[in-house]
């Protein structure tokens, strides 16, 4: 009797240790790393060189793939759909907190296990080199004197560059409609746009605008952050031009399905802070204009929250919010 109980003991401690054991080997096999955009883009770059980085201190492959479709839909429902055991994360982006205004989806960033925020690249405000406006101000008195006379462009219609300058001209106290929007499929053909004259403003990141800006073709008046841009420090903030304190930008960050057990997410979140904080990274968005942010778990979930907030404020104001 004594040596079955001793056997029954023994059962039962290495049951107790098996999830312990199982999550301290966490990951056993490799991880996958969803993309809700396109290959060669920011968003796709950003996750490779982190996948990159993170599978050397993981000890196990990451694999990036790239999940498009239904105006970045298709890729974050993937993420949120994937069962919370670490194996499958992805990089989510700023149209979270935009797709469900637009009835496109009912995600939003409560929907996943947030682990970090690596990244945002504010707008700017983009016009020919040669236009007449010498700042900010110049270009908000020029468009509240003829409302419709001049056009915007830089992505599609209720995009994050669409609301960006929709945005800012509520704060100034301009009907946003007073600069009708051009729907394009990006930054790229909306500064080209601009450059052949066929549109006034693009608002849009610096590091998109930057090979015109460099090459003299496109000037920026003013960056929707409240610090001078790393990338064109001396673009002025909206705050030190024209006295706004209205904000946005293009954001990225790593997150996984909702339930991920909290010893799983603080490996990653581990992981993630040693790859965002190594040269190489840090080297990779320098060289790229890419801006480097960081906010943990419970500080990106709060940073989705106001995003989020303030995008579907913009969205029901230029009436593209369900």
């Amino acid at each position: 009797m004594r040596n079955v109980l001793r056997r029954l003991a023994a059962v039962l401690a290495t049951l107790v240790l098996l999830p312990a054991a199982a999550l301290a080997a966490y990951p056993e096999r490799p991880i996958t790393l969803i993309v809700p955009w396109g290959a060669g883009g920011g968003t796709d770059a950003v996750a490779r060189i982190l996948a990159s980085l993170m599978e050397k201190d993981l000890g196990q492959p990451i694999n990036v793939v790239n999940r498009t479709g239904g105006s970045g839909v298709v890729g974050h429902q993937a993420i949120a759909a994937a069962p919370p055991d670490g194996y499958t994360i992805g990089i989510i982006t700023v149209e979270i907190g935009m797709m469900h205004h637009q009835g496109l989806t009912d995600l939003s960033g409560a929907s996943y296990t947030p682990i970090a925020l690596v990244n945002a690249d504010p707008s700017g405000v983009q016009v020919r080199a040669d236009a007449p406006y010498k700042n900010i101000n110049d270009l908000v008195a020029a468009i509240k004197a003829n409302p419709g006379k001049f056009k915007a462009s830089g992505t599609g219609q209720g995009g994050i560059w669409h609301l960006a300058i929709a945005g800012f001209l509520r704060d100034q106290k301009v009907d946003p409609a007073a600069l009708p929007w051009v729907p394009s499929n990006g930054a790229a053909p909306g500064l080209n746009d601009l450059v052949a004259g066929g549109v006034e403003v693009v608002p849009c990141s610096l590091p998109e605008a930057r090979a015109l800006i460099e090459a003299g073709k496109v000037k920026s008046l003013a960056v929707m952050d409240p610090n001078p841009a790393v990338l064109f420090p001396k673009v002025p903030t909206l705050k030190a031009a024209i006295g706004s304190n209205w904000t946005m930008a293009a954001w990225r960050g790593i997150a996984a399905p909702k339930g991920l057990p909290a010893d799983i997410q603080a490996k990653l979140l581990a992981s993630l802070k040693k790859a965002h904080d190594s040269k190489e990274f840090k080297e990779f968005m320098t060289n790229r204009g890419f801006g480097v942010l960081w906010a943990p778990a419970g500080e990106f979930a709060s940073f989705m929250a106001k995003s989020d907030a303030d995008l579907g404020a913009t969205m029901k104001a230029v009436g593209i919010a369900k």
